[in-house]
């Protein structure tokens, strides 16, 4: 029977390898692997993979073409509900959304679905289908940021008839995707700038070094433009700190400066001259994904690298894939460890940081068990860099130079559940609202605000 047959493994480097370079960690299936992977789906009639899809892919459909070897099948159902899956298929958290509703893991190892996706997004990356005709309805729409919730909305619109203009602040496309995700987890030129053109070849439109909010605004883009309506999908860019005495030593940066420089800069690339400090020791403070992939990117630029969490392992929001990945890269992981101050000498740099252990007590509202300071618990860690990795807000340009869009305490724009905010005719989704989450869940966000708009215009 299907189920009987093991989870076929993902070929990756050799862990002591990939951490001294920054070359992808998975190598993916071929179509051995794949077809092979394909026969473990048991095709259920009522699938709970495709409702735990936060763009709803038809998971069935495409791994049973998979299995018949018509891979052009596979790719033309994926393309119906994504725009971007190599992407997806490197970057989601499979493990808590579509395998994680799959009935294979009840008792065993659920279908590779993530591992599936990459491989028919790469294949299709090689084997480009000629873009459909397209007949324009004679509408415009704006749409505000290259990232994924910005791309997937404007796939949708530009499959729809819309001309669809994008406006990108950074001089390269493609918002956390080439700002936050590092080379060894996503390649740049192969994947994302590729994935990107097959939008482009819907016919939509790009343009970067676009600030909104200073070189234009949401006002004019729909008082003065002539835009239908403006999708704004600015995403979470502002970093945040602690609060503690030492933040404004040298050597402490934010995660997303951090990443910043090495991803889209491409300081470890010795061909680019983007001065980037790593020292000898560096501590990353965050359990989430932004601080695996900084603590990762740490160690190959020559770093020893160590993990700073307040909570246990059981608790860290990371994707379990890459903290087993940083585990075995050697990342040194200090957990129920928490700082109080960062030290330095009398130039001003950083010298250590100062932890107390936790221990967890009640769960808080978010149902994790809060971490209570162990009395008399006190040490200094020696280091040259701390990076902070503690989540990111929306920056607040867009919100203050557009009248009648409303923020919530968090700095998020207020938007319903399909994208529609307090200014009539603009949208918004993703990060933008729901502050940093992962590339999925904003693709899905603006997959629904592609329909509200359609249905916005239709009705005005």
């Amino acid at each position: 029977m299907a189920n009987k047959i093991p989870r076929v493994p993902v070929r990756e480097q050799d862990p002591l390898v990939r951490a001294t370079n920054f070359e992808e960690v998975c190598h993916g299936y071929n179509l051995e692997e794949a077809s092979l992977e394909a026969t473990r789906c048991l095709d259920c009639k009522n699938p709970r993979c495709v409702g735990a899809c936060p763009v709803n892919i038809h998971i069935p459909d495409f791994i049973r073409a998979i299995r018949e070897g018509d891979l052009q099948k596979a790719a033309d159902v994926i393309h119906q509900d994504s725009s971007l899956p190599s992407i997806c298929g490197r970057v989601c958290p499979q493990e808590s959304q579509c395998e994680g509703s799959c009935v294979l893991g009840i008792k065993g190892e659920p279908v590779a679905i993530g591992k599936l996706e990459r491989f028919v997004g790469d294949w299709s990356l090689e084997n480009p289908s000629e873009a459909p005709a397209i007949e324009k309805n004679g509408r415009k729409v704006a749409v505000v940021g290259s990232g994924p919730s910005g791309l997937a909305c404007a796939s949708d619109l530009a499959k729809g008839g819309y001309e669809v203009h994008v406006f990108e602040a950074l001089h390269k496309l493609g918002g956390v995707l080439v700002y936050g995700i590092p080379e060894f987890r996503l390649p740049k030129s192969r994947i994302v700038e590729r994935e990107i053109d097959a939008v482009r070849r819907l016919g939509v439109k790009f343009e970067t070094d676009v600030i909104v909010g200073r070189t234009m605004t949401v006002d004019s883009l729909l008082d003065e433009e002539g835009y239908d309506a403006v999708f704004i999908g600015s995403g979470a860019g502002l970093p945040r700190f602690m609060g503690i005495p030492g933040e404004n030593l040298n050597g402490v940066v934010s995660a997303n400066e951090f990443l910043t420089r090495a991803n889209l800069m491409r300081a470890f690339d010795e061909q680019y001259d983007t001065p980037i400090y790593v020292g000898k020791k560096v501590v990353v403070v965050g359990g989430g994904n932004v601080a695996m992939d900084a603590v990762r990117t740490a160690k190959r630029l020559g770093a020893e690298s160590v993990i700073v969490y307040r909570r246990s392992e059981a608790e860290l929001p990371a994707r379990v894939e890459e903290v087993h990945h940083a585990k075995q890269e050697g990342i040194e992981f200090r957990m129920l460890t928490n700082p109080t101050e960062i030290l330095g000498d009398e130039k001003g740099w950083v010298t250590a940081i100062r932890c107390v252990e936790m221990t967890l007590g009640e769960p808080d509202e978010s149902g994790r068990r809060s971490p209570v300071v162990k009395e008399g618990s006190e040490f200094d860690m020696a280091c040259d860099v701390v990076i902070m990795a503690l989540g990111t807000s929306p920056n607040p340009l867009i919100a203050s130079t557009t009248e009648g869009l409303e923020t919530n305490r968090r700095g998020c724009l207020v938007a319903d559940e399909v994208g529609t905010t307090t200014r009539a005719g603009v949208f918004a989704g993703g990060d933008a609202v729901t502050g940093a989450a992962t590339v999925i869940l904003a693709m899905g966000a603006g997959r629904r605000a592609a329909k509200a708009i359609d249905e916005y215009i239709r009705n005005k």
